[in-house]
């Protein structure tokens, strides 16, 4: 999962930043607060109705958009699908990735990534749920193509951190340094799915507690 800078400052119209035209920098601010606006409403939908059902006219009904408007913006199903992905993650990021290294080196912050995935999950940051766990279960069987691509590497995004965390506690000497750290990374994450799926399934926000629980016990029983 890739950093997320944040909300950049806008430029006001009529004033020159770096030397730009004042017109040409207000109509790019304008533009790009109403990409934001249409992929914040894009991300919604997908956790919902998932990436397929999420095209030029669905989303143009949803925002009363004329479709030669977010044509404008987007030029294909794809390139939408591909851009929704984009701000899924960085949503994703600021959410659950940022909160997270805020926390000491080790247990702590493998903890503190696993807690906010769970506090995310529990306040339906997205509609529908965690997007990504809905886009995987939407393209695990899909042929190849660049929106399952996106989707592959951002999974293998969150592995890679998930267990990266668990290999930085066993360097602190947090966890036993005999646990295969992949092994460790993929019964913690899937802790998580298990909730989230129960929640989607049976609106059980009972699960979120239960999953807390389970992977604060792994981890004790790890504790090196």
């Amino acid at each position: 999962m890739s950093e997320t800078t944040g909300e950049p400052r806008g430029v006001a119209v009529g004033a020159r930043g770096h030397g730009g035209d004042p017109v040409l920098d207000g109509r790019r601010e304008r533009g790009r607060r109403t990409r934001e606006s249409i992929l914040s409403t894009a991300v919604d939908i997908a956790s919902v109705e998932g990436l397929e059902g999420l095209t030029i006219g669905r989303l143009a009904a949803e925002l009363g958009m004329s479709k030669s408007g977010l044509f404008a913006h987007f030029g294909s199903k794809e390139e939408l699908q591909l851009a929704t992905i984009h701000a899924a993650r960085e949503i994703f990021v600021a959410e659950v990735v940022e909160p997270a290294r805020a926390a000491e080196r080790g247990l702590p912050r493998l903890q503190a990534l696993l807690d906010a995935k769970l506090d995310y999950l529990r306040r339906g940051v997205f509609r529908g749920g965690c997007f990504f766990d809905a886009a995987r279960l939407e393209y695990d069987s899909r042929h190849p193509g660049p929106v399952r691509d996106a989707i592959l590497d951002e999974f293998a995004g969150w592995s890679k951190l998930v267990t990266d965390c668990v290999r930085g506690a066993q360097r602190e000497g947090h966890i036993d340094p005999q646990a295969d750290p992949e092994q460790v990374a993929f019964e913690l994450d899937a802790i998580g799915t298990a909730a989230n799926l129960r929640m989607q399934i049976r609106k059980d926000a009972d699960g979120f507690a239960r999953a807390q629980q389970a992977i604060h016990d792994r981890l004790a029983a790890l504790a090196a």
